[in-house]
């Protein structure tokens, strides 16, 4: 099988969230217990595999997977593999690809260089309180920013999203397992998105820190699902004062992979329209033995 390594939502090389795509005609037959396996060999945070170089209803096959599971739908293995699509399989330059995912199609275009994946309307769950995060976290109450909700957004997948106050705060931000598998039996989400208005980088807007214990992931590096649900979120709530945003939030910092993803979203007048975008580096590409 061919196999390809990408940074994503990667300003340079080495930077980013780290993908590996798997493509070639092997891959279908590939069992789910393979392809799982194959997964955590590599234990990137994601893996992909394009089922097939020919287009179904427009669009390419293709599943995603965590050492731990199958995902129905994750942000940086979207926009990675469809990189790997236009630069790999149809080796030629494109407007759009269409990924067929679990959680239907998702369309990737380019724009400027960038490459950008339009989300699922977002919906909004349950809403926690901030005593019950705040142990999770190992956080103070008074970290949390209680102007706005912690609440489960979803554009394919859950994310609790907790509104920190200050970048201190974000960087202490620490997991405590026993209380975070206690809440999550009462949770749908498992996974957390926690974000402040402070930034490492005074071009960016936001920063935020992705925790996924459940999934096997301990932190992630940039998250474009999560990121996706977050600009649902700001546009919902008027987090900037408006319904419609363009920003740049930077993740990543903490574990030494700084990244860059960009946002769109805009409120309108029965769904919330969701972009995610950013840059995609090639790292290195191969054989892995059969």
């Amino acid at each position: 099988m061919n196999f390809y390594i990408v940074d994503v939502f990667a300003e340079t090389k080495y930077t980013g969230n780290q993908l590996a795509v798997f493509s070639g005609s092997e891959v279908a037959n590939l069992s789910d217990e393979e392809m799982l396996q194959i997964a955590r060999e590599i234990n990137y945070s994601e893996t992909t595999f394009i089922l097939s170089s020919e287009q179904r209803n427009c669009g390419y096959d293709v599943r995603i997977f965590t050492p731990a599971q199958e995902l129905p739908f994750a942000g940086h293995p979207t926009l990675g593999t469809a990189y790997i699509i236009q630069r790999e399989i149809i080796q030629s330059l494109v407007e759009k690809v269409v990924l067929n995912l679990a959680v239907g199609q998702i369309p990737v275009s380019w724009k400027d260089n960038v490459l950008w994946m339009r989300q699922n309307v977002p919906t909004f769950a349950a809403k926690h309180q901030v005593e019950s995060l705040a142990e999770v976290l190992n956080l103070e109450v008074t970290d949390i920013d209680t102007k706005f909700p912690i609440q489960e957004v979803s554009t394919g997948i859950a994310f609790i999203i907790v509104p920190l106050k200050t970048l201190a705060a974000l960087k202490k931000a620490k997991v405590n397992l026993d209380k975070y598998y206690q809440f999550i039996q009462t949770a749908k989400a498992t996974e957390i998105l926690i974000f402040c208005p402070e930034t490492y980088k005074d071009i960016d807007d936001l920063s935020v820190r992705m925790f996924a214990p459940y999934l096997g992931i301990t932190e992630d590096p940039a998250t474009g699902s999560a990121n996706g649900c977050l600009a649902g979120y700001l546009a919902e709530y008027n987090y900037f004062n408006q319904s419609k945003i363009d920003i740049r939030v930077e993740q990543g910092y903490e574990i030494n992979r700084p990244s860059l993803l960009l946002l769109q979203a805009e409120k309108k007048t029965e769904e919330i329209e969701v972009f995610v975008g950013g840059n995609v580096v090639m790292v290195a590409q191969g054989k892995f033995v059969s």
